[in-house]
């Protein structure tokens, strides 16, 4: 089986090139700006110089208020960039994993979201994601889109390696309580697509369709700070004063759904496949990065 990533170089693109695939699986990974989803052609060149028998795509603009300003490289790089990935699949007859976000939900639900509840992003990211997610599904039916949330890895910039440099230098830390949902290890997703890969190779198909896919449990981003700096307090003895506070005491571009968590059990019954709890994979990353970090 031969495997495209595109977007190789990016925290989800980096744990696919060096997950563990199948014995022969040629996994060829193309990163940006070799490979530049907003540049018209590139989508065709690279899937028909590689012909992959699967494609994944691992681009994103996910700079959520960055993308309130940049709504055009926004719609480019997560609607346009998407749907022509699709359509270059269906004419060739290739199947297409795509990654979306819980920002396609507004937070409003007084419960777990479900694939089956209705969206309405909030702002331009998660509109981006959205519309996305439509120009898939309309390119082509064979397609795995896995929505997931709070993604972090020991390579890249991400919530994890934030918390753990303001750690060492600052005696305080103010971090929002009021936001709930999943921390999910890129590594975790990554093992995942392997997963469904192995399906379509070995059946020539899958439970094609739209899922979540997170860490497992729910928590909020105070307690995931908590989390981080008592994992580096038993590393360095040093450990912030962490005080709660609420997302209007953190006022940003984009607005946050105050709740992102979704059932991730339909991607577990149709596609067999399901994330650790979300504090194991944050610690296997906190690990990594006190032991042998990624150069990035």
């Amino acid at each position: 089986m031969k495997v495209l990533v595109l977007g190789s170089n990016g925290q989800l693109g980096f744990e696919l090139m060096r997950a563990q695939w199948a014995p022969g699986t040629d996994v060829v990974g193309l990163p940006y700006p070799e490979f530049d989803v907003t540049r018209p052609g590139d989508v065709e060149k690279a899937v028909t110089a590689h012909a992959p028998d699967l494609l994944v795509n691992a681009t994103a603009h996910t700079a959520v208020d960055k993308a309130e300003s940049e709504v055009d490289l926004s719609f480019a790089i997560n609607r346009d960039g998407p749907g022509a990935m699709a359509a270059a699949c269906a004419a060739r007859g290739i199947p297409f994993i795509h990654v979306s976000t819980d920002y396609v939900f507004d937070g409003t639900k007084d419960g777990i979201y479900t694939e089956d509840d209705p969206i309405n992003p909030l702002g331009v990211y998660g509109a981006s994601k959205a519309a996305g997610e439509e120009a898939v599904r309309a390119a082509t039916p064979e397609h795995v889109i896995l929505r997931t949330s709070w993604v972090y890895s020991a390579y890249g910039n991400n919530f994890i390696k934030t918390m753990l440099r303001f750690g060492k230098e600052r005696e305080e830390m103010r971090v929002v309580a009021d936001q709930h949902g999943s921390p999910t290890a890129a590594a975790d997703l990554a093992a995942a697509i392997v997963q469904i890969a192995g399906t379509i190779e070995k059946t020539g198909s899958a439970a094609w369709g739209t899922y979540h896919l997170t860490g497992s449990g729910y928590t909020t981003w105070h307690e995931f700070a908590e989390h981080i700096f008592q994992r580096l307090e038993e590393r360095t003895g040093k450990r912030p004063c962490l005080t709660a506070i609420g997302t209007k005491d953190y006022p940003t571009p984009a607005r946050r759904p105050a709740n992102s968590r979704l059932d991730c059990s339909r991607a577990k019954e149709r596609l067999g496949v399901a994330c650790p709890p979300w504090q194991e994979s944050v610690d296997r990353v906190i690990d990594e990065l006190f032991t042998n970090p990624p150069q990035a």
